[in-house]
């Protein structure tokens, strides 16, 4: 293997390795523009028969899904254009076929709620088309299976708003549509076996409890296989991965009791009982699997512990990653630099490898088994060089209550680690998400100004099993507040950061979690920054529930926000407190954000603006969640610059 990856060599990316930081000057003030220039590319993944691949690109500044090939016969081209509608997901259907998931924030009984969509782009016409009907409901973009010759695929989605949803076995290209299972009251999902044979159905009802059907074959009926109440019998509480062709047996995603981690374990649907676990991370849990690219055997897991890891069920595989790591790593600190393997072929001839490190966006590489050579594709970010950047550690810190806080510290390159001004930028979620260790925009244009940057895996935070998640329940605002100011002071007891330059800065629920912190905390911070944060929580959790059919959900969802029914979420939320807020805010918001809508940052502006408080805002036009286009990317560096260089200068 070693000799098959002879083209692999540290020459083949000298020109972005990273060099060691240790006694490194300060680097120059990189532009803007260059953090702002989006991702040339991302999330590739390869046709089956490996000659096209289909990838996120900026075109024109803009994000666009577009299809390129390999072989250099085509130019690229954008796909069917979806303005204002957001393109969720995508995956090839055979060697010609896309499928697409759309959504959209719609009007829903007198409010709002996120309508799905599917459509299909044809290779051979370059025509796309809606796969499903045009009157469904709020559901409709669940695939349950794809043929492998890209055919025809299983649907699940709701015929009308008042259906639970059915299954439709769907051709792609006359969109013909053949119903295989019917709706059932109270069942929203659907799983079908490695043929396309819908097998388990599993469900919430009204009266707080969950119903589990099951069938061994296409010509079965249905039967009720097991229920029970929602609070008093959680052994339900998993996610199906595959159910086994002609088989009871499958594999799930559940919680390993003895260790609080999601981990993947045996399951047989006949019995509905939990067999062998099958694989678990060492201290994290299980984040997704794939199986092999015809669906009948488990290919790979990852999970994250201080950087992504993966796990390969085929020997060879693991191999070929064993030798990528070695390779990439060469010359470097062992461990910094990662090679994932992105996508490949169904017969595994070619692969898409995407080869970085925290402190280098990477580049993407095609593979091709033949030569054992590697050649690169794209960079993610051309502009930006890693010997510029900054490399974060993986750190932990105690908070007041005693529990041990995960965080990732990056502190400027060419500066003493002493005083140094501080941001915290929490992330977002909050809850089953995480800081990841990779590259990060942001934190490295804060680093780059002579910021320290620290970003803190506070309770609630995914990957840290059960427990940690547990601790998050009930605490928006409160403890999981806690551990953001408990990092601050964990720095300034280190003698890192300077406890008169701290601000807040965060996108979504970290906007939301630095615009409480500076009402909460005056005494702390200088100033905060929210980009499409949260300032209502009450009308969040209301807004959010509407993108969930199930009931069970919805409540978990009240629950783990609010925590006591009897608690009043606006003693914690900033749009009802801005009496306590002394210092300055920087809000900004994108105009077609149908996450958290703009209407919770212009509440807040207005109140600020009663009040007399000190405030800027920005609405970013035609963005969304965040910032996705070059423009909107360019706004948010401009005035997060310009408004730290005024109210917490690094120099």
């Amino acid at each position: 293997m070693v000799l098959a990856l002879a083209g692999l060599g540290q020459t083949a990316w000298a020109d972005t390795a990273a060099a060691p930081q240790t006694g490194a000057a300060i680097p120059p003030r990189i532009p803007t523009a260059d953090f702002a220039a989006r991702a040339e590319m991302a999330d590739l993944k390869l046709s089956p028969d490996g000659t096209h691949i289909v990838a996120r690109a900026m075109v024109a500044g803009a994000e666009k899904v577009v299809v390129f090939d390999l072989e250099g016969k085509d130019k690229p081209f954008v796909l069917a254009e979806t303005k204002d509608i957001d393109t969720n997901w995508y995956r090839w259907a055979g060697n010609s076929m896309i499928l697409i998931g759309l959504g959209k924030t719609v009007p829903w009984e007198g409010d709002e709620a996120y309508a799905t969509r599917l459509i299909a782009y044809d290779l051979t016409t370059h025509k796309s088309k809606l796969i499903g009907q045009t009157d469904e409901g709020l559901m409709g973009d669940d695939v349950l299976w794809v043929d492998p010759e890209g055919k025809h695929i299983l649907l699940s989605y709701q015929k009308s708003i008042y259906d639970y949803p059915s299954v439709s076995n769907i051709e792609l290209t006359t969109n013909k549509s053949t119903q295989v299972v019917s709706a059932h009251d109270d069942i929203w999902d659907w799983s079908a076996d490695d043929d396309g044979v819908v097998r388990y159905g599993f469900g919430h009802t009204d009266n707080h409890h969950w119903i589990a059907l099951y069938r061994k074959t296409a010509t079965d009926r249905f039967q009720t296989i097991a229920k029970g109440h929602d609070d008093k019998d959680t052994s339900a509480d998993f996610d199906v991965i595959r159910i086994v062709t002609g088989s009871d047996d499958g594999f799930i995603f559940d919680t390993d009791e003895k260790t609080g981690l999601k981990a993947i374990f045996k399951f047989n649907f006949a019995t509905h009982k939990r067999g062998d676990l099958v694989f678990e991370a060492p201290a994290n849990d299980i984040e997704g699997a794939y199986t092999t690219t015809d669906g009948k055997a488990m290919d790979s897991a990852w999970y994250t512990d201080s950087l992504p890891r993966v796990h390969w069920w085929d020997k060879d595989m693991a191999a070929f990653q064993a030798d990528l790591d070695k390779a990439v790593n060469t010359g470097h600190p062992e461990g910094e630099r990662m090679a994932w393997i992105k996508s490949e072929s169904r017969n595994h001839a070619i692969r898409v490898v995407w080869v970085g490190a925290a402190n280098d966006p990477g580049s993407y590489y095609i593979y091709q088994d033949a030569t054992g050579k590697m050649e690169r594709l794209a960079r993610v970010y051309a502009r930006l060089h890693p010997e510029q950047l900054a490399r974060p550690a993986y750190v932990h810190y105690t908070a007041r209550d005693g529990l041990s806080i995960p965080a990732y510290l990056t502190l400027p390159v060419g500066r003493a680690p002493k005083h140094l001004p501080l941001i915290i930028m929490p992330h977002g979620g909050p809850f089953d998400v995480r800081d990841a260790g990779g590259y990060d925009d942001d934190v490295q244009f804060l680093a780059n100004r002579g910021y320290a940057v620290l970003q803190p895996e506070y309770r609630g935070s995914g990957s840290y099993g059960t427990a940690y998640r547990d601790k998050g329940k009930g605490q928006w605002g409160r403890a999981m507040q806690d551990d953001i100011d408990d990092g601050m002071d964990w720095l300034v007891k280190q003698g890192i950061a300077d406890p008169a330059r701290t601000c807040l800065v965060g996108i979504s629920y970290g906007g939301y979690a630095a615009m409480w912190g500076a009402t909460r905390n005056p005494e702390r911070y200088r100033c905060a920054v929210s980009l499409a944060g949260v300032s209502d929580i009450a009308r969040q959790v209301k807004y959010s529930n509407h993108f969930d059919d199930d009931r069970k959900s919805r409540d978990d969802w009240q629950q783990t926000v609010q925590g006591d029914k009897t608690f009043d979420l606006k003693t914690v939320s900033p749009l009802y407190t801005v009496d306590r807020l002394k210092v300055p805010v920087l809000v900004l918001h994108g105009e077609k954000d149908q996450r958290v809508l703009p209407k919770q940052s212009r509440l807040y502006v207005d109140a600020l603006k009663a009040a007399g408080k000190t405030y800027e805002y920005v609405s970013i036009p035609d963005d969304g969640h965040g910032y996705t286009t070059t423009a909107a990317a360019q706004i948010w560096y401009d005035k997060l610059d310009a408004f730290l260089a005024k109210y917490n200068p690094a120099d």
